[in-house]
């Protein structure tokens, strides 16, 4: 195969970070940005079904790597023109085969879905917005509660999750960033939050089991933190506690954590925070746009322009 123009030096950089270099030993975040969507196309049509099914539809992913429980991190909107981007972080089991499909086979508990939801809902609030969501599984996550009490697969997926906003940032300085973690995802966030760019002014947790921290003033004084806690959530029963590379200390929902509560109205249990119609998907789009969680539609098209 012969590559030209743009799609060559696209390439190559992706070569150069380890994308599409089979020995790549840590998770990296796709360089390029808009210009990796052929690349990682070629490699989805690679891999066969499903996958060479997304490349088909058009869809459009910064990152596809199918080795082990692989990786993906997959763009809704317009990347290169967005001034609100937001990256939704999966938690504890998800892996690449669950990405679309949702663990147990469940929508609502799939990253790609919950990505779509979001992106809607924010259209929703503001149809002139230029907003884009990138579903975010850059990292490996745990493969059981049991094996998300440990911080190590946080800290490594955090690290990863810096490079790409602040690769993010680069590319579109003027853009602001919102990060959203679901359950264990919440605690890759937080960490991120930690170093990164300024652009990061949003931070929320859904059914987080931690932040890495104990308070929400620790992630740094320009960042809104904000949370959502089902009240039959099942995360409520996990102890808070912190032990070296053991537990996640006091959960974001806490009111001892400082974060700014998100409306529960319509949720239901662990994976019902971005589902069509609750109250907090609706909160988490206008926190995107805005910076508060109640804008009206108005209110959002004034503040995201």
């Amino acid at each position: 195969m012969h590559w030209r123009g743009p799609t060559r030096v696209a390439v190559a950089a992706l070569l150069g970070t380890g994308l599409v270099l089979p020995g790549r030993p840590e998770p990296v975040a796709a360089a390029g940005f808009v210009e990796a969507y052929p690349v990682t196309a070629a490699a989805m049509r690679a891999a066969g079904p499903p996958y060479a099914d997304w490349a088909a539809q058009g869809r459009r992913f910064l990152l596809f790597d199918p080795r082990g429980d692989g990786r993906a991190v997959e763009v809704r909107g317009d990347l290169a023109t967005a001034e609100r981007i937001v990256v939704l972080v999966p938690g504890v089991g998800s892996t690449l085969r669950d990405f679309d499909r949702g663990l147990g086979g469940v929508p609502r508990r799939a990253p790609a879905v919950q990505a779509d939801e979001l992106y809607r809902a924010a259209r929703a609030t503001d149809p002139d917005a230029r907003v884009a969501v990138l579903a975010w599984l850059g990292y490996d996550p745990p493969d059981g509660v049991l094996g998300g009490a440990a911080t190590a697969d946080a800290r490594r997926g955090a690290a990863a999750l810096r490079d790409l906003l602040r690769g993010l940032a680069a590319h579109r300085p003027s853009a602001t960033l919102t990060l959203v973690g679901h359950s264990y995802g919440a605690v890759v966030v937080g960490m991120a939050a930690a170093g990164a760019p300024a652009q990061v002014t949003d931070v929320v947790s859904l059914g987080g089991v931690g932040a890495g921290v104990d308070r929400a003033a620790s992630l740094g004084p320009a960042r809104r933190v904000w949370a959502a806690e089902a009240p039959d959530d099942w995360i409520r029963r996990i102890p808070e506690v912190r032990l070296p590379g053991l537990g996640h200390g006091r959960r974001p929902a806490d009111p001892a954590f400082g974060a700014r509560p998100l409306p529960v109205t319509g949720v239901h249990g662990h994976d019902g925070y971005l589902v069509p119609g609750s109250a907090t998907l609706a909160a988490v789009a206008s926190v995107a746009l805005t910076g508060a969680a109640g804008a009206t539609a108005a209110e959002a098209a004034g503040v995201a322009r």
